[in-house]
């Protein structure tokens, strides 16, 4: 079976998406239509901006999104059998098999990436990487500190992502490393997604994803929050919620496709991350990417 799965933030690169822009007119279209829909010309930032604006959460988040949604919509014999999303990647997912409209999916990622923006701004807050020690010990030491940290990401096996406020990262790093992680790297992010912290961007979005239409996808989706196929509409939009203060169970996700006949991989959009963490789950399996 062929599964498409979807990067999310943290892919995101300068000049992206302009080969795509220049080659296709249909492409062209698109980009074109993200810039009236959004009111400010994202795709110069994309194409030619700094990295210091394309890395602001706000911008990253719908860059990353119209790269993915795009490159899918425009790829010949599209026909997926099942997809996946990481983080942001969710929504990219959603509109590639149907669920969501290119153009409801780019509003609801801009409104989350706003009001993931304001939740960072309420509450200085971070994440840090952390290599070489099993999910369940980063678990059960980041549940033993007396501080808002948390696993964020389960990315692959032996890498796991924690968030939370500055303090409680800062001792879940230093006791992880205690404990004989090989690495505890903190990372350049605006701040503790998929976290409690998210919890006013949660609410939020929460309205303007019920008053969104999800439709019936024409392929099952692997939603992050369990890592298991979902196909009900309303089970979509609740995932959909959750995921902002929930982990990423990305790992979980891999494995159940694979256990679903998943026979090789395509990551859609910006970079390769996926298809890097995909081998460290299985390195047999066949990994393509269409940037």
């Amino acid at each position: 079976m062929k599964a498409y799965v979807f990067p999310g933030q943290g892919s995101q690169f300068i000049g992206m998406g302009k080969e795509l822009y220049e080659s296709s007119a249909e492409a062209k279209a698109y980009f074109d239509k993200a810039d009236k829909i959004l009111g400010f010309n994202i795709t110069e930032i994309m194409f030619d901006g700094t990295d210091e604006d394309l890395k602001k959460t706000s911008v990253t988040q719908p860059a990353v999104f119209l790269h993915s949604v795009i490159r899918a919509l425009t790829l010949e014999d599209f026909a997926p059998e099942m997809v996946a999303g990481h983080s942001l990647g969710e929504f990219s997912a959603l509109v590639a098999n149907q669920a969501l409209t290119f153009e409801d999916g780019l509003k609801l990622v801009s409104k989350r990436a706003q009001a993931m923006q304001k939740a960072c701004e309420l509450t200085p807050s971070t994440m840090a990487a952390i290599l070489g020690m099993e999910d369940d010990v980063v678990a059960s030491i980041c549940a033993s500190i007396d501080e808002i940290v948390v696993p964020a990401n389960y990315n692959c096996p032996g890498q796991i992502v924690i968030s939370g406020s500055i303090k409680g990262v800062d001792i879940a790093c230093e006791k992880l490393t205690e404990a004989g992680a090989r690495r505890a790297l903190k990372l350049n992010v605006g701040g503790a997604f998929h976290s409690p912290l998210m919890e006013p961007a949660k609410v939020e979005l929460e309205e303007a994803i019920h008053a969104a239409t999800v439709n019936k996808p024409i392929c099952p989706i692997y939603q992050n929050v369990t890592g298991q196929v979902v196909s009900n509409p309303d089970i979509i939009k609740s995932n959909l919620i959750a995921q902002l203060t929930a982990p990423v169970k990305w790992t979980q996700t891999m494995n159940q496709m694979l256990r679903d006949g998943a026979t090789s991989f395509t990551e859609v959009g910006p970079g390769r991350v996926l298809s890097g963490l995909l081998k460290k789950v299985n390195r047999q399996i066949e990994t393509s990417s269409e940037g």
